[in-house]
């Protein structure tokens, strides 16, 4: 099973990171981390790595709800999105499949949670614009 969501798009990488921030935002998710990657990176290890970010996002309604239905699920919070730059305005945008993560709880209350906030997910992902285009796919 594949563990996460995933698609390209024709973009800068600040334009993807913006596009990703209000999708989530217009599915009810807010951002409580950022971390770039390529930063850390640099800085601890003195190497460069691809540009990278890991956005925390969180539901608050259905962390809520996770959380009364199974008191440590907050191990698996937030819902980690990355974007992440391939090439010159190739950006990979993924995010985790909370389906996928949950079959590590042996909870059955998750999965309805779990299979709603895939749904939010996907359209999160789906939403942001190709530019097909630009791949050779058209």
């Amino acid at each position: 099973m594949k563990y996460y969501i995933s698609k390209k798009i024709d973009a800068t990488f600040e334009q993807a990171i913006d596009r990703v921030k209000e999708s989530l935002g217009i599915e009810g998710f807010g951002v409580l981390s950022e971390i770039n990657i390529h930063e850390k990176l640099k800085e601890k290890l003195d190497v460069d790595f691809r540009r990278y970010t890991i956005l925390g996002a969180c539901n608050p309604a259905y962390a809520y709800k996770a959380l009364q239905s199974e008191d440590k699920i907050g191990t698996m919070l937030p819902c980690n999105v990355i974007i992440q730059e391939l090439g010159k305005n190739v950006i990979e945008v993924a995010a985790v499949d909370p389906i996928a993560s949950m079959m590590a709880v042996e909870n059955p209350k998750l999965a309805k949670l779990a299979a709603e906030i895939k749904t939010k997910l996907e359209r999160v992902i789906e939403s942001l614009h190709t530019g097909v285009e630009s791949f050779g796919l058209v």
